[in-house]
């Protein structure tokens, strides 16, 4: 694989020195930075099981190689890249993969490790959208899933990788990761915080990334990270699960962050070791259980992941001084409802009793219930999937509904060759 040349300032370079365990080289560390990233995707197994995935794609050449940390990921190498981007597959298109650094998938392995099943999950900074559509997966659907980002334009990438997936369970916000330990607090059996950071970790992928880099700008950052886990920990209920991640390497940024969690709250942080969580996992282990992975560990962008549990109540915050404003749905009567649900079915739309239907003048919704909770506390930008509009010959089905809750198995689907898609 081409070399391509990474910046890196001298302080950077001092900084990992003191960073980087004695058990690794860190010849093989800047080795592997100027390595290009090897590309990796996630089957989408809530369209497609990863054995049908698999058989699909076998004639397509494409060389799969098993993630260790992820059932569903895969790196891959293809010879038509050039003539076909990955990202322009029909099979890509139509959202039975996803595009996804394997590193990042680490952090909502860590979410579900030891059995660990939550109903309701917040991801707090989720654009584009990689981690929050590997926990709908990982989750069924069911349950329900609050989608926050910061950033207004994010967000309509965000709710178009959502809607691409076919994902019903998730709630998309817009606000700064701050507000929710007030706004929201103790109500989420596990929070992902993937936190902004200084981007050390992705050079593989940007070689620049490192132009603007300075030790200052990494205790800034470290502030506002420690303000946003604080935060998260506050939403997160009594014996929930909060798993914080960056896709840098500075321990500024990174295991700092989290003793200063464990010091400010002694007798309610608990740290979970992952040395357990896939074989090899102790080769980027710290000695508080964390996993600070270096590039040069498993041949992928640097990440750093740590999982704790809160093991008992905090004092609230003081209450959010903004204003949500009205909710403009309201929930369907039964009987109605019913009738709905008989006319989704005869054209093959169904969902289960994890979903429920409101309306918004003409439109009909159907919302996770498990967000229910949260109405009245923030206010929503995007929640659960558009159903259908109404008219007075019936119902006009959306697409969106159409590609979350449509059976293959019904009279009004038909298959195509490939030719024909």
């Amino acid at each position: 694989m081409a070399q391509h040349t990474v910046y890196f300032p001298d302080a950077f370079l001092t900084q990992m020195r003191e960073a980087m365990p004695s058990t690794l080289s860190f010849d093989d560390f800047l080795a592997a930075c100027q390595r290009p990233l090897r590309r990796s995707i996630r089957v989408n197994t809530l369209k497609i099981s990863v054995a049908d995935f698999l058989q699909l794609t076998a004639p397509y050449g494409w060389t799969l190689t098993p993630i260790p940390w992820c059932e569903e990921g895969f790196w891959i190498e293809r010879d038509n890249e050039d003539a076909l981007p990955l990202g322009s597959t029909t099979e890509h298109l139509s959202g039975l993969f996803y595009i996804q650094e394997a590193s990042s998938m680490l952090p909502v392995a860590a979410l579900f490790a030891d059995g660990n099943a939550p109903q309701r999950v917040m991801d707090v900074a989720a654009a584009p959208g990689s981690k929050t559509t590997q926990i709908a997966a990982r989750m069924n659907n069911e349950g329900a899933i609050l989608a926050n980002e910061f950033s207004a334009s994010w967000v309509k990438v965000l709710h178009a990788n959502i809607s691409r997936c076919g994902i019903s369970n998730v709630a998309l916000t817009h606000f700064g990761g701050r507000v929710f330990g007030a706004a929201v607090p103790e109500m989420f059996d596990a929070i992902l915080l993937d936190a902004p950071c200084s981007g050390e970790g992705v050079v593989r992928k940007d070689p620049d990334a490192l132009k603007n880099w300075s030790p200052e700008s990494n205790q800034e950052i470290a502030a506002t990270q420690r303000e946003l886990i604080d935060s998260a920990f506050h939403a997160l209920r009594p014996g929930g699960t909060l798993v914080y991640s960056t896709c840098t390497l500075n321990r500024e940024e990174n295991e700092a962050v989290c003793r200063w969690l464990k010091e400010t709250y002694p007798d309610e942080v608990e740290f979970l070791p992952l040395g357990d969580l896939f074989p090899g996992a102790n080769k980027a282990l710290t000695e508080e259980g964390f996993l600070h992975v270096f590039p040069q560990i498993y041949d992928c962008e640097g990440f750093f992941v740590a999982r704790l549990r809160k093991t008992q109540a905090i004092p609230a915050l003081p209450a959010p001084k903004y204003k949500v404003g009205n909710f403009p749905f309201s929930p369907v009567k039964d009987r109605e409802a019913g009738q709905i649900r008989q006319a989704a079915a005869s054209v093959g739309l169904n969902w289960d009793g994890n979903l429920r239907l409101w309306q918004r003048d003409k439109e009909l919704w159907l919302f996770p219930v498990g967000i229910e909770a949260l109405i009245g506390k923030v206010r929503f930008s995007r929640l659960g999937i558009k159903l259908a509009e109404t008219h007075n010959k019936g119902y006009r089905w959306q697409h969106e509904a159409v590609i979350a809750h449509a059976s293959p198995d019904n009279v009004n689907a038909f298959e195509l060759t490939p030719q024909e898609a």
